[in-house]
């Protein structure tokens, strides 16, 4: 790849967004700056597509977003006698942009596009796809990545994220296709006027609406505890439609954070828009000092993940992580259906495999079965889809996963922080009648079932360095697997690449049935271990750490022992 050639080719025909040739001019004669945007393309996989917004082959652009949907075109009018497509987008910078460039290029394609008429969360994406029916979806959006990244997650007909063999035929045409003379577009209005592009309207919104409020287990317990809540969308799609349900439950003290409320993809006062981090929560805070909350939520830019705090004993505001709300969901939804009578006797709960365990023992208690999938939402909907199919969508409790996305309800195929955010709230009400605070409520699970640290560390490896770099981490650790972690020995090892589970003290070994995926699990005794995984999306390995113990302190000690070795991994 001539990476000066093709810098020089853009200059010359990138000509449809003025920012790209501004910015294409600044780095003349800067190699490094050259090179970072066009060493590579922007790969696309079961995630889509995922950069920083620029210029280049290695950006987010009108060109790399339109190389991607005249392959995505070809692919649907390949499958589908007439595929139909919907579309949404978020509050990033150019979410709308890109997204109705693409609904021109698929109507240029002779495909039927259904465009929501404003910026919605991702699981409104979900929804319409299925309510449509349509071939496959697109959303705008680069979840809860800082603003300068902008992202194009593909689905598919049943409303998950594609599947690994359909992005691998989609991403094949999408390679014949030159970004600047393979791409068909048309007239945005003309379209329209064709009936080739249709907008969706309030109307499907609050049908979502209605099926997400289906999902409350106790309908009027929210009016009953006067709920007081603090929320911020963190100026993304949660605004609208988060508040709207919380009214529909009940809940009239709802104060939105006026810095954080209106869509603004530069996210100024919150640079990491991220509910798993305290900063997301800072604005929030200080309102807390006139405002007494019961509970304080964020959601992300696109609405599919839900972070909290609350206050403990003390009146001190704590958040409180994504295992622990997935572990409290579950256990709030079986207690109460199995005392209502209303909880399947096939009931089923599933959750990413890297999630903490604790939920699995909390189902085992309420006789529900439960599944361990590979980290990406798209398996939780899939296994949704096939239970539909089988006629036992009712048997489906809940699924999560512990980056605070979660899902009760057969409405959307991916998380859902709409309705994330109105169990959370259902279930901290119905505690409120009891006399208990969420950290009651977790404390007293961890008396029953041990303390569960689960935590995660992330490793950052920018540009064509860092991502050798990951590579070469992921090798060693195949070539030379740890023989003790936190000096326990390692008693099993699971390779999810090959499909290969190690048992180290017989030596046994046997198939792991689930798809493959560049992973890497170490276990040790009473439940505590490792889990090794680059992410999908970012230049990151992310290390997930379960620590069990009798006590919190012992827990944490445990834990930190194996971050010290977790960090060890990352270093040269």
């Amino acid at each position: 790849m001539d990476i000066n050639k093709l810098y020089n080719e853009w200059l010359e025909k990138a000509v449809a967004d003025s920012d790209l040739i501004k910015e294409l001019e600044a780095i003349k004669g800067s190699e490094d700056e050259i090179s970072d945007r066009f060493y590579r393309c922007l790969e696309f996989g079961t995630a889509g597509l995922r950069g920083v917004i620029g210029a280049g082959t290695n950006r987010m652009n009108i060109y790399t977003v339109g190389q991607a949907t005249q392959g995505l075109s070809d692919f649907l009018n390949k499958n589908f006698e007439n595929p139909s497509i919907a579309i949404g987008y978020d509050s990033r910078i150019k979410s709308e942009y890109f997204a109705k460039e693409a609904a021109k290029i698929l109507a240029a394609n002779g495909i039927k596009v259904y465009i929501y008429d404003e910026l919605e969360p991702t699981p409104c994406l979900s929804y319409a796809i299925r309510r449509f029916g349509t071939s496959s979806g697109i959303i705008l959006t680069a979840s809860h990545n800082p603003g300068k990244y902008n992202g194009y997650k593909c689905y598919d007909s049943n409303g998950y994220q594609m599947t690994d063999d359909a992005a691998e035929e989609t991403y094949a045409f999408i390679q014949k296709v030159d970004y600047f003379t393979g791409i068909k577009t048309m007239d945005f209005d003309e379209a329209v006027n064709q009936n080739l592009i249709e907008y969706i309207g309030e109307e499907t919104i609050e049908a979502f609406l209605d099926e997400v409020q289906k999902q409350c287990v106790n309908p009027g317990i929210c009016k009953k505890a006067d709920l007081r809540v603090i929320y911020t969308p963190l100026n993304g799609t949660g605004n609208k439609p988060v508040r709207k349900i919380l009214k529909r439950i009940g809940i009239d003290e709802v104060y939105v954070v006026p810095e954080q409320e209106y869509p603004d993809g530069n996210f100024p006062t919150c640079p990491f828009p991220n509910p798993e981090i305290k900063q997301a929560f800072e604005c929030a805070l200080k309102m807390t000092d006139e405002i007494k909350a019961d509970i304080l939520l964020a959601t992300d830019p696109d609405c599919d993940r839900v972070g909290i705090a609350v206050p403990d004993k003390n009146g001190e505001y704590v958040l409180m992580s994504g295992n622990e709300v997935g572990a409290m969901l579950l256990n709030y939804i079986l207690s109460q259906k199995k005392a209502q009578g209303t909880l399947s006797t096939n009931s089923i709960a599933v959750k990413s495999f890297v999630s903490t365990d604790l939920a699995e023992v909390i189902a085992k208690k309420y006789n529900c079965t439960f599944k361990n999938l590979l980290t990406g939402f798209k398996y939780i909907g899939e296994l949704i889809t096939n239970l539909e199919a089988e006629g036992r969508a009712d048997d489906f409790v809940m699924g999560f996963e512990e980056s605070y996305g979660y899902l009760a309800g057969t409405h959307a195929r991916d998380k859902d922080a709409v309705v994330g955010a109105m169990l959370i709230c259902e279930m901290a009400a119905y505690y409120k009648t009891q006399g208990q605070t969420l950290v009651d409520v977790m404390n007293n699970i961890y008396s029953e079932f041990g303390y569960y640290c689960n935590t995660v560390k992330s490793y950052q490896f920018e540009g064509a360095a860092g991502m050798d770099k990951m590579e070469k981490i992921m090798n060693s650790l195949r070539e030379n697997p740890p023989a003790e972690l936190a000096g326990m020995p390692v008693t099993y090892i699971g390779d999810y690449k090959t499909s290969v589970a190690k048992d180290i003290e017989s030596g046994s070994k046997t198939k792991i049935d689930l798809p493959k995926s560049n992973v890497l699990q170490y276990k040790m005794a009473g439940g505590n271990g490792l889990i090794v995984r680059p992410s999908g999306t970012e230049p990151k390995i992310k290390a997930y750490i379960t620590a069990i113990g009798e006590s919190r302190e012992n827990a944490l000690e445990l834990a930190d022992k194996l971050i010290s070795d977790a960090d060890n991994f990352m270093e040269d």
